[in-house]
């Protein structure tokens, strides 16, 4: 059996000095689980010191605002009541009842969490269907219920698969380091006894706007009171000869992702066509497998229209570092066997091919029910579309994004979790605002890159650190304005920037 991990800090049971708290925060144990004492205003708190998304060190996050943030993806926690306010975590963490006895602070029994504000509206829906079973899909069902909400949910899925981690599919479990049983965000008990009716490899054909239903391929129809459309995207594929070869993949799915885990198998050398964030991250989980990674892309620098300039010659660097061969600047032009013709006029030969050039939202449903649409899905700042009963929510849904004062729709997992959380609260006539602050990380071997905020275009980009050191934090602005953030090992900068800009929203 390994090792178990040694408690850390002092026994709050025993009590520590209310001095020894004067930094906000202080790491103790409770038996052998740690727990993190907390002062905010003037009250204290106890609560699990570790997030429960991938158990990122609450210790090293910021407190703000009755909360704590988690340093690594920016999970939020109510203190109050454990509660996973903001995605990706969903599981509270848990509490205890502190005591203050004479200068001292001594932390007592595990509290029972607390519910959320339960809803109470006789006007709230009784049948919602979701389309999608993707981040924003599952996001919706589980705060649904996580309110109270006792209505019918379908939850109506073209995958096989039933929600699952998705970025980890380009990371650990692509790498090997991530077992298949970490990959499904919920047991499949999970939508059994919340009474969630998930219905897999079912792809929806149309909707009935004026009669209230979707209709199923095989004709079923399915009653709606309110409708949630988070279809997603579709990974763009290879239009060129040989691109429907056996040996030529996409990674979205789990089945995508196992079929090119059973392609290793004896391989000894890669192609990855792409160059961004997927691309880079399946070269450094194949480079964990030991098999020789070729990239091929156009642009001149590998994410420099996201990162720029000096963050893409970083990368760069650093997957040579690690192994990866970049033919930038070029493309792949046919596909013959295990021949890859680049438009060099070069070729190379390799075992299979990871096409991870982009993604195309799924906006044919969308379309066909005659929503209004502007490269997405149009919705308001409550995520409602032009028809006022269906919602939409992650990679489809063009929202107001009051940061950058512009109609906006990202790709990020994050953003697509936050925004079926606000949309599963609107659709019970709660009427919250989607302000959140788009959030997204990626990992490079080692070294992790967060980015808040939303930049399509600067003009100047202003860097504090050094990003060969790997100790940076990139602002890309423009007219002077800062619209985003990109940091290597500034956890905590990077929170206190993200409650900066949702500050300076609240604020107007």
């Amino acid at each position: 059996m390994p090792e178990q991990s040694k408690a850390s800090g002092p026994d709050l049971t025993q009590g520590v000095a209310s001095v020894d708290l004067k930094g906000g925060k202080l790491l103790g144990h409770v038996g052998d689980r740690d727990v993190l004492l907390v002062q905010s205003g003037a009250e204290i708190f106890a609560i699990d010191a570790q997030c429960t998304h991938y158990h990122g060190p609450l210790a090293e996050g910021l407190v703000v605002g009755g909360t704590v943030r988690c340093p690594w993806h920016h999970a939020c926690f109510d203190l109050r009541s454990g509660e996973a306010v903001h995605a990706p975590a969903i599981a509270p963490l848990a509490i205890w009842r502190v005591e203050q006895t004479d200068g001292r602070i001594f932390v007592r029994e595990k509290r029972a969490a607390e519910n959320p504000k339960r809803i109470a509206d006789s006007t709230a829906p009784q049948k919602i269907v979701i389309v999608g079973g993707g981040a924003a899909g599952y996001a919706a069902t589980e705060m649904l219920r996580r309110l109270g909400f006792a209505g019918s949910i379908v939850m109506l899925s073209n995958d096989a698969d039933a929600p699952i981690d998705r970025p980890n599919l380009s990371k650990d479990y692509l790498a090997g380091s991530a077992p298949e049983e970490w990959m499904p965000l919920q047991p499949d008990s999970f939508y059994t006894d919340a009474k969630i009716d998930l219905r897999l490899k079912t792809d929806v054909c149309s909707i009935d706007t004026k009669a209230h239903h979707v209709v199923t391929a095989d004709g079923t129809k399915i009653a709606y009171d309110r409708l949630l459309l988070a279809t997603g995207a579709d990974p763009v594929r290879l239009t060129i000869p040989g691109a429907s070869q056996a040996n030529v993949y996409t990674l979205r799915t789990m089945a995508d992702c196992r079929a090119i885990i059973e392609a290793t198998k004896g391989a000894r050398r890669a192609v990855v066509v792409g160059a961004g964030f997927i691309g880079l991250e399946a070269a450094a989980a194949l480079r964990a497998r030991n098999i020789e990674v070729h990239i091929v892309a156009p642009e001149k620098r590998p994410m420099e229209h996201i990162l720029g300039p000096d963050m893409g010659d970083f990368v760069r660097a650093l997957h040579e570092e690690h192994g990866v061969i970049f033919h930038l600047e070029n493309t792949v032009t046919a596909i013959d066997g295990n021949r890859i013709t680049l438009k060099s006029g070069g070729s190379l030969e390799a075992d299979f091919v990871i096409a991870g050039i982009g993604v195309r939202p799924r906006l044919s449903l969308a379309e066909q029910a005659g929503l209004a649409m502007d490269r997405g899905v149009l919705v308001n700042e409550y995520l409602q579309t032009s028809v006022p009963e269906i919602y939409a929510a992650g990679d489809i849904a063009r929202w107001p994004d009051p940061h950058s004062g512009e109609n906006i729709r990202v790709e990020h997992w994050v953003v697509a979790e936050r925004q079926g959380q606000t949309a599963a609260r609107n659709m019970l006539n709660q009427r919250r605002k989607f302000d959140a602050v788009p959030f997204f990380w990626s990992r490079h071997y080692d070294i992790p890159i967060n980015y808040i905020g939303h930049a399509e275009q600067w003009d100047e980009i202003t860097i504090d650190g050094d990003i060969k050191a790997k100790d940076c934090l990139l602002k890309y602005r423009n007219k002077s304005r800062t619209l985003a953030v990109a940091s290597i090992f500034r956890d905590l900068a990077s929170l206190e920037i993200e409650a900066r800009m949702e500050g300076a929203v609240a604020a107007q």
